[in-house]
């Protein structure tokens, strides 16, 4: 089976306390940073700053260009044996937050349309991890 190169938009979200937002997809449960495909048309920004909004409500107030990930390492099959290679732009990113978390202040209220989100939350990124 042949691979397709899908290049995505992501974002790395800080909240006041330097967590990052991750986002637990409902399309195969892992856990990640909120980004998605890049349309046809679309600056890698401007898909950056789609997907931020589709999948978490939040509006970007500022980025800039974190690092660019592919590879062997960035090959992905999804449960429908669709193959794949990410070429993934990834951006830090500013949001406001303020009103948007509940009660336990690391979790953000926001139901996507989509339903691609099954959880959004602040959680310390630890070193061993990579992204």
């Amino acid at each position: 089976m042949t691979s397709r190169i899908v290049v995505t938009g992501g974002a790395i979200i800080r909240d006041d306390h330097g967590r990052i937002l991750l986002q637990r997809r409902s399309d195969y449960g892992d856990w990640g940073l909120p980004g998605g495909g890049m349309e046809p048309g679309e600056r890698i920004e401007e898909t950056m700053i789609r997907e931020v909004k589709e999948e978490t409500g939040l509006d970007v107030i500022s980025y800039e260009l974190a690092s660019i990930y592919t590879g062997e390492r960035m090959k992905y099959t999804y449960p429908d044996g669709n193959e794949v290679v990410f070429v993934m732009f990834l951006f830090n990113v500013r949001v406001n937050l303020d009103g948007k978390l509940a009660e336990d202040g690391r979790t953000l209220y926001f139901e996507d349309e989509n339903k691609e989100s099954l959880q959004l939350t602040f959680e310390v990124w630890m070193k061993s991890r990579s992204i």
